[in-house]
């Protein structure tokens, strides 16, 4: 270092003593609850859609009709089917009594020897086929009742109403629109509460337990705030090919700011590391040269050089004098968001957390002793703004692709 080189300025935190809860970011896709895809059940061109996407719908409120003349015509014929049927029951019955009473009169001269027996059996005979006949008829007015029916359902089949309450979403019918039962109308779901899916790895699955907590970031990746939940139930047959399984989370949607289909981090909270010293993410530093990570300290402050008694959380503290700062490997507990565990120094160190490259060719500096409040509030918007990046390049991304589809179509 030369003689009249700038004492650099740096930036130092106290290391704490505890524990750090065991975390593990995954990646969810939001579903509703009860989310439904609607399709219809018969085969008919639209006549009426009463409903947008975003709309929300009362259960049983009707959202789409079908054009229902075709079926209208099926249920008449039905019904005009069916009083024919009952009639020939009625005829067959007529029959049958008509028959069984000459083959009882029959009977009663034959006991008086009045008749012959083939006239008995004649008689039989012909009663046992006005009996068959009847039963016939009565088969065919069952079947011509069951026409009917299912003429009914596929006549109420021309509407549509709302299975469930919920909000319409993926709305792809229009008035005109030929559909069949394998066309999907829309989606429908309550967005109210919705539910995350999240898939776990074999690993994570032996650790991530129903009931433990966990934090889900909302789609406004800018906000610092997690919508808080708890793990409600993973599936416990794990994929014979992948070798994962699926967990569930269970939770409200106030403002509604969750939508289906949307990609959210998930960080599940399994446990909790053993006692170590922690210290900001932020003070672990690599050595470009020798590749060694390690933290520097500022051995001396609070002992030989005086420091700032009390650290204000929303201000800066006063530069010292300059000091030693020594680079110290550690070895590296858990990781924390945050905050990491580490061995190799100890609670109450100060340890530098701005500034780091400028002591690679200084052994001393002028601390500004901080809280840790402030630094965990400044990595905090350092891991905003570094999501920002990314959603501004992966959008920056798409739009290129779209312009060089574009350009190659034209």
């Amino acid at each position: 270092m030369k003689e009249n080189a700038p004492i650099p300025a740096v930036e130092a935190v106290q290391a704490r003593y505890g524990s750090l809860p065991l975390t593990e970011r995954l990646s969810g896709t939001v579903r509703a609850e009860n989310q439904i895809a609607i399709h219809p059940e018969i085969s008919a061109p639209i006549t009426a859609v009463k409903v947008e996407n975003g709309d929300r719908v009362a259960k049983n409120e009707v959202f789409i009709r079908l054009r229902e003349d075709e079926y209208q015509e099926q249920y008449d014929a039905a019904r005009a089917q069916l009083r024919l049927s009952e009639a020939r029951v009625d005829q067959a019955r007529a029959t049958m009594e008509q028959v069984r009473s000459q083959y009882t009169r029959t009977l009663k001269l034959s006991e008086k020897q009045m008749t012959s027996n083939l006239e008995v059996e004649t008689q039989k005979a012909q009663l046992d086929g006005a009996k068959a006949n009847y039963k016939v008829a009565q088969a065919q007015a069952d079947q011509a009742r069951a026409n009917l029916q299912q003429a009914r359902i596929n006549l109420s089949r021309t509407v549509l109403r709302a299975p469930i309450a919920g909000y319409v979403g993926s709305r792809n019918a229009e008035v005109g629109m030929q559909v069949t039962p394998s066309s999907q109308l829309l989606l429908l779901g309550e967005l109210d509460r919705v539910k995350v899916r999240v898939e776990l790895t074999e690993v994570m699955s032996g650790k991530v337990k129903v009931g433990q907590r966990v934090s889900i970031q909302p789609e406004d990746t800018t906000s610092s705030k997690f919508m808080e939940a708890k793990v409600s139930r993973i599936s416990p047959f794990l994929d014979p090919v992948t070798h994962s399984t699926m967990a569930e989370i269970d939770l409200k949607n106030p403002g509604l700011k969750l939508k289906p289909g949307m990609f959210v981090s998930v960080d599940i909270f399994y446990g909790e590391s053993q006692q170590a010293t922690l210290v900001p993410n932020s003070a672990l530093f690599q050595n470009p040269v020798t590749g060694e990570t390690g933290i520097y300290v500022a051995a001396s402050l609070g002992k030989e050089v005086k420091a700032v008694k009390a650290v204000d959380p929303n201000k800066d503290g006063t530069l010292t004098d300059p000091t030693p700062i020594t680079f110290r490997p550690i070895a590296v507990i858990a990781r924390g968001k945050m905050m990491t565990a580490v061995s190799g120094i100890r609670s109450g160190d100060w340890v530098i957390t701005v500034g780091q490259d400028l002591l690679l060719a200084s052994p001393s500096a002028r601390v500004r002793p901080v809280s840790m409040e402030r630094i965990i509030s400044l990595q905090q918007l350092q891991q905003e703004d570094l999501l920002e990046d990314i959603i501004r390049e992966a959008s920056s991304s798409e739009r290129e692709s779209s312009d060089t589809s574009q350009t190659s179509q034209l």
